[in-house]
């Protein structure tokens, strides 16, 4: 494999272009079984039968670890929408509607997303002992649910093709379990990324089409926050933080 056509650069991550092979190199900071956990989850979407690259091999190149998958020729939702503001509707509706085909489909062999969220909540360090002690209450009083989850879903992560078809990438975080704790995990992405307004719309749509209330899902914000802030990412702290300490949205 050559690793002479970067691709895309993603914190500690480089993505390769082979021919029709992606290869995702990591570096040093990741341990061998994420990696191995990243590949695994990848093969058991893969069996749901979702549009997704499918996984060539494992490998070390260079001494890091890579997983190398099919290349697909196409744009990112996220480009589409970039180059087409005045069309942003249109792009959230096609976005939330390959959320909602997601959801519909289920891989019982993944973690769960409730152990999951109660494994970060417990390492949320920079949040005190009372609030984790509330944040695992109300995850515990949240209805379990066993659909497929991307647990890390924004546009950036769906190529279209130029045929029209999506292809849905990255799945290091996938579990089964609430789809509403899905959509609070992509609202809070829009609101990191400073896209706010977009990520309201996003909210306001995924509602609308999979006959939520949108207080449901705003339930699952403050876990969803904590779970993120486990990242100790500095510049994500304060926004994070004060989701946390929303113990009721309006």
């Amino acid at each position: 494999m050559k690793l002479d056509k970067i691709i895309a650069v993603r914190p500690n991550k480089t993505i390769y272009r082979d021919g029709d092979t992606a290869i995702k190199v990591f570096d040093e900071s990741y341990s061998k079984a994420n990696i191995l956990n990243e590949a695994l989850n990848h093969a058991k979407i893969e069996e749901t039968g979702i549009n997704i690259p499918k996984i060539i091999e494992v490998a070390k190149i260079d001494g890091r670890w890579a997983i190398a998958m099919d290349y697909i020729e196409g744009e990112t939702l996220g480009e589409k929408m970039e180059k087409d503001p005045e069309n942003i509707e249109k792009y959230i509706d096609m976005f939330v509607d390959i959320q909602l085909s997601i959801h519909e489909k289920r891989a019982p062999n993944l973690i769960k997303l409730k152990d999951k969220m109660r494994d970060k909540i417990s390492n949320a360090h920079a949040i005190d002992a009372t609030t984790r002690y509330e944040l695992h209450t109300r995850l515990e009083g949240m209805p379990k649910h066993n659909k497929v989850c991307h647990g890390d879903l924004q546009p950036d992560d769906i190529i279209i093709t130029a045929d029209g078809t999506p292809y849905i990438l990255d799945w290091a975080h996938a579990t089964q379990g609430n789809a509403s704790a899905d959509a609070a995990r992509t609202y809070l992405l829009f609101n990191l990324h400073g896209k706010k307004e977009i990520g309201d719309i996003y909210l306001r749509k995924f509602c609308k089409k999979s006959d939520t209330a949108k207080q449901y899902v705003q339930k699952w914000m403050p876990i969803v926050a904590a779970s993120q802030s486990v990242k100790g990412k500095e510049e994500e702290m304060a926004l994070l933080l004060s989701w946390v300490d929303v113990v009721d949205y309006e």
